[in-house]
């Protein structure tokens, strides 16, 4: 027995499942047999006698979860952070926790009521005093590690639980002595994963399995090369002593069914203090601000599950509620993460959604120079398709060609500073670019409850996927659109791959061009060799469109189409040749409809008029795309997206496609002007040439009348 080794336990007199507060008290109220938890303790108490000097805190009635010592508090040397429980029905252990530490000598230090802690349970020390492991997602508030690095004076490692069934650290980690560590690492988020392999070498992490962890063998109390802990499984037991450690096991299936085994019955009351370890605590911390209709819209649900889903933590300090229909609300948010780089993917992430720093923290954006054209000073921020301002000498400067995924680069001439949104590999030497999340802001466009909530007839329909709702009414919705963009002079650009053309799509869209409701075409090689297919021969991919049969030599039909455009020299001298005299390239040349193909590594020819500079055929596109009114996105994911990257918010885009999943992607920008139709495209073209010509009749009627 070490005599320097003290733990604290209690005696399981009053203890049963008397509530659920965790998964696994499900459906096992009151059905824990007292004799044999009593055994149960005894054994495990007996065995650790053997190893160590072990105190007792008198049980008392009503709080039949004080069993679990590991949450009274977290002791180091003379001090002790006491436990503040999350949940009400534990909280009545804590005045007789915090009376036996002061009878025993302890300074104890007491967190805010309203910052949850659970002790030991969720805060475990490197068995070589180094640091201190913290976790933070179910019982214990990041909030509370500042606190504990503090009164500790020890460097704190935070680490997310993610898995509800691990709701204690204690429960899914476990530190050995000489620096090995028991674990399940599925219990954490990828950022933790990371911060424990970065501190714990590869052969000293013994990782648990799942049929192991849940039975908690990572609840495991380790005294020197002893490991004591519930029954496990052979090969576990193996590869721990393979590391030089005593396996003890003890059956501790009564205290399975609270969600705890023998760590959680357990508090190890002196822990290995180095003089060299000093408080250290990485939790950044940060108040954003944010107005609108927060409620109405979501937007302030979202916000808060960003917050929590990327590994953050939050604390509404202010809300102030709209008091009338019009009225905006407004939020004050303080944010905490467990590292720097965490709280700038969270805060560039509310930045999309308008979240500002509040105006006593507002400061101007950081800049770096670019000393390599075409490469990015680290931590550049990235752009997004919201329109954006950056904060420069205190003034909000607007962010011009808005896209997504670039940087903002910032010039001064005469005296007058300009943002450019670039693409990084148009970066030049001795350009500024924003770099960090501070000083930026963007605009989003807000809407009255009435424009929210009322139905129009033909206003432009919310963002989303539809499959189930009926086609026709959006076709309905489109075409009066596209009606409407036509006759202010406005700008349609479509987006379209070769399914158009095999899907009987082509004529539609010919149609389109013709009557001036298309301003711009954009594809790739295989729409328009597939049109002009169909227009010389009858056939796309070699299948004759009417009959809807393969035609014998076929499949070489493209290759002869494309032969002999490439021997005209442009689709345009094939059309003014009398090659081609139909189609929807016919109908671009003839109405002087720009285009742009792009060309791929599988495309056959190419055509003379495809781009195959990859760099060239994007900076085509987003010129062509600019001042678009609305972009239709027809069965082509790979344009689409591109051309997605480089549209800023505020563009109507309509996405058409078979597959769901295509349309989900290309959908999910987070602008309300999009929207995704799961139809075929061939048919979603029929049925919008046939509602223009509806709309049309109407229109030629009034004028009569």
């Amino acid at each position: 027995m070490s005599d320097n080794i003290r733990i604290l336990m209690c005696a399981p007199d009053h203890y049963d499942v008397d509530y659920v507060i965790n998964p696994w008290m499900e459906g096992n109220i009151h059905k824990s047999s007292q004799e044999k938890a009593v055994e149960q303790w005894q054994n495990l108490h007996n065995i650790i006698k053997e190893y160590a000097i072990v105190d007792l805190v008198k049980p008392e009635k009503g709080v039949p979860d004080m069993v679990f010592t590991a949450n009274a508090g977290l002791v180091l040397g003379d001090n002790v952070v006491l436990s503040r429980f999350f949940h009400p029905e534990r909280q009545g252990e804590e005045p007789f926790f915090k009376a036996w530490f002061e009878q025993n000598g302890f300074t104890v230090h007491e967190l805010p009521q309203d910052l949850p802690f659970e002790g030991a349970g969720d805060a475990l020390f490197d068995r070589e005093g180094r640091w201190l492991w913290a976790g933070y997602g179910f019982r214990s508030e990041l909030d509370s590690h500042p606190y504990i690095a503090r009164w500790l004076d020890t460097e704190v490692l935070s680490l997310r639980l993610i898995d509800n069934r691990f709701y204690h650290l204690d429960t899914c980690f476990c530190p050995l002595a000489d620096g090995y560590l028991l674990y399940y690492p599925d219990a954490f988020d990828s950022y933790s994963n990371r911060l424990i392999e970065m501190r714990v070498p590869e052969e000293k992490r013994i990782v648990v399995e799942e049929p192991d962890a849940v039975t908690f063998a990572c609840n495991t109390v380790n005294i020197n090369d002893v490991v004591i802990m519930n029954n496990i499984s052979k090969d576990l037991e193996q590869r721990i002593t393979a590391k030089g450690f005593k396996v003890r096991q003890t059956s501790l299936t009564e205290f399975l069914k609270a969600g705890g085994a023998a760590k959680c019955l357990t508090l190890r009351v002196t822990e290995p203090i180095l003089e060299d370890v000093h408080a250290s605590n990485y939790v950044e911390s940060r108040v954003i601000k944010m107005e609108g209709h927060l409620l109405d819209t979501g937007m302030m649900n979202r916000a808060l599950d960003l917050i929590v889903y990327e590994g953050g933590s939050f604390k509404v300090l202010n809300f102030n509620l709209g008091v009338e229909r019009q009225s905006p609300s407004c939020a004050e948010v303080r944010i905490s993460a467990p590292s720097k780089d965490v709280m700038e993917d969270i805060i560039s992430q509310l930045i999309d959604l308008g979240a500002v720093s509040t105006p006593e923290k507002e400061s101007d954006v950081t800049l770096a120079t670019v000393v390599k054209a075409g490469v990015s000073p680290d931590d550049f921020y990235v752009t997004t398709i919201y329109p954006t301002e950056v904060r420069l000498n205190g003034n909000w400067i607007r962010v011009t060609d808005q896209r997504m995924d670039g940087a903002i680069a910032l010039r001064e001439k005469n005296g007058t500073f300009t943002a450019t949104c670039k693409l990084l590999r148009d970066l030049e030497v001795g350009e500024q670019v924003v770099v960090g999340v501070d000083g930026i802001r963007t605009i989003r466009a807000t809407q009255s409850r009435e424009q929210r909530n009322k139905p129009q007839e033909f206003s432009f329909m919310s963002g989303g996927v539809s499959s189930e709702r009926r086609v026709e009414l959006l076709v309905e919705q489109i075409a009066w659109e596209m009606r409407h963009i036509r006759d202010q002079g406005g700008k349609v650009t479509v987006v379209a791959g070769p399914v158009v053309i095999h899907t009987g799509g082509a004529e539609h869209l010919s149609k389109l061009i013709r009557d001036g409701y298309v301003q711009c075409l954009l594809g790739g090689n295989a729409i328009a060799v597939h049109d002009m297919e169909q227009a010389m021969m009858g056939t796309s991919l070699g299948v004759d469109m009417y009959k809807g049969v393969p035609v014998s030599g076929g499949h070489r039909h493209h290759l002869k189409v494309i032969n002999m455009v490439r021997r005209a020299g442009s689709i345009a001298n094939a059309v003014e040749q009398g090659l081609v005299t139909r189609g929807v390239m016919y109908q671009c040349v003839k109405n002087n409809v720009p285009f742009c193909l792009a060309g791929s590594i599988r495309d056959d020819g190419p055509l003379p008029d495809t781009e195959m500079d990859l760099i060239k055929a994007q900076t085509e596109y987003s010129r062509l795309v600019q001042g678009s009114n609305m972009i239709l996105m027809l069965s082509t994911m790979l344009h689409s997206i591109g051309v997605g990257n480089m549209t800023a918010a505020g563009v109507k885009m309509v996405c058409v496609d078979i597959n769901p999943a295509v349309v989900t992607k290309l959908s999910d920008r987070g602008s309300v002007e999009s929207v995704g139709i799961v139809t075929d495209v061939g048919l979603f073209l029929s049925l919008l040439v046939q509602q223009l010509d509806k709309l049309t009749n109407r229109y030629e009627l009034a004028e009569t009348v």
